[in-house]
């Protein structure tokens, strides 16, 4: 193709990627599931044991249903990009509609399309979320008598966090970081993007949870949030659409173990979390939920946190719960493989890609070729462990070599001698 035609193409990509960012802008899924706090503090105060009440604002997507009649068309012209944009749109449309059925049985309908559901096999494999939670579930109580040396009890405060949080991004990222600010409503203890990062007041946090929020919000929220604004041809890239979720957070959760920041705890929430959707699915109403966490031990309001997540947009008396949290381990395994893949490929030069913007493991084929066509810009900004990659490749290239290594006759006899030996007790 001479240079003509290629830049006409490569014009008409970027109106389309431009006309979809417009569309994706009014969607702020998070934001309108977001519970007031009186909501807590009344159901804690009834003792738990009347269903919270919940009032959603009124919804108006008109706007993205608009921009992305304006960005059809030009999709339908935008080449090799054609497939990935397609692709966002029908994702976004998906959005807007979910967000019409607040508190419906239509809304999960939406979320299972989006986010996926507890009970669906992965891609090239027999496992679910479901049956990965539960294993990991079991491996982990077997360790509840552990002593680990942690902490006791999440003794930090929010304004602690954020002072920690604050001086985090000014070393990441100077002049371009965000503010970071403690607010009375929020859909999670922290959610960041690329001009602020907000911490749920009144929550409290361990050691470990402050540098995984850091790890987890800064290092990869955040940066791909300011790498990809700054990419002016594929604008689509700064978004956080929900065909972006399973990445961002598989990612995301990568960074709390490459870091050295992730323990069992926050392993018990992730997993916890897909075992509560199932639940509710199963039909399991928010008071059941809720007393399924204080049996595991949770305190109240942690209790109440994990199943609000659960519940937020959709209906209270079980049946229809919000499916993003499945995404979690799931996007963790995939990112974990897809990057030991790239190291055995010897294509470490895709590792930058992934932090270029908001995208999906299932875009890297196109954004490569755009990034031939010189749509795509570098990263500016990189988390450590990826920009200081000695630790990460060699990490990576060794399970890659434990994941072919047979060790089934192993594995039994060191079982057999475990189960035969005493308990360790020192005098």
């Amino acid at each position: 193709m001479s240079t003509r035609p290629k830049q006409a193409q490569a014009r008409r990509i970027s109106a389309a990627a431009s006309a979809l960012r417009q569309a994706e802008q009014p969607l702020r899924i998070l934001g309108m599931l977001a519970w007031p706090i009186e909501v807590r503090d009344r159901f804690l105060a009834s003792g738990g044991r009347e269903l919270p009440r919940i009032e959603y604002p009124a919804v108006d997507t008109r706007a993205v249903d608009d921009a992305l009649a304006t960005a059809r068309p030009l999709i339908e012209q935008s080449g090799p990009a054609r497939e990935w944009l397609e692709r966002i749109a029908d994702r976004l449309a998906t959005a807007s509609r979910m967000l019409n059925r607040l508190g419906s049985p239509g809304f999960y309908d939406c979320c299972h399309e989006l986010y996926g559901a507890p009970t669906e096999a992965l891609p090239d494999s027999a496992d679910s979320p479901l049956q990965l939670a539960r294993r990991l579930r079991r491996i982990i109580d077997q360790l509840n008598h552990l002593d680990l040396g942690a902490p006791a009890n999440a003794t930090a405060t929010a304004d602690e966090v954020a002072r920690r949080m604050q001086a985090a991004v000014l070393k990441f990222f100077g002049d371009e970081a965000p503010m970071v600010e403690i607010v009375d409503t929020l859909s999670a203890n922290a959610t960041a993007g690329a001009d602020r990062i907000r911490i749920r007041a009144g929550a409290h946090f361990t050691d470990r949870d402050i540098d995984q929020l850091i790890h987890h919000e800064a290092g990869i929220h955040v940066t791909t949030a300011l790498n990809g604004r700054a990419q002016t041809e594929l604008p689509i890239l700064a978004s956080s659409h929900p065909g972006t979720t399973r990445t961002q957070e598989g990612l995301a959760v990568f960074s709390e173990f490459i870091t050295g920041c992730m323990d069992v705890d926050r392993l018990s929430r992730l997993a916890d979390r897909v075992l509560a959707i199932q639940m509710a699915i199963d039909g399991a109403d928010f008071l059941e939920v809720y007393r399924h966490f204080l049996d595991k031990g949770a305190t109240e309001k942690a209790a109440y946190e994990q199943t609000r997540r659960v519940f937020r947009g959709g209906v209270l008396t079980g049946g229809a719960p919000f499916t993003k949290d499945v995404v979690y381990l799931d996007g963790l395994l995939r990112v974990h493989d897809f990057l030991r893949s790239l190291i055995a490929a010897g294509r470490a030069d895709v590792l930058q890609l992934l932090f270029c913007g908001k995208l999906a493991l299932a875009d890297v084929p196109v954004l490569c070729e755009l990034a031939e066509m010189g749509l795509l810009k570098a990263p500016k900004f990189l988390p450590p462990w990826a920009s200081d990659r000695r630790f990460l490749v060699s990490y990576l290239a060794y399970s890659g070599f434990l994941g072919r290594v047979r060790m089934g006759k192993v594995h039994e006899r060191y079982a057999s001698i475990l189960q035969t030996s005493p308990v360790v007790q020192f005098a």
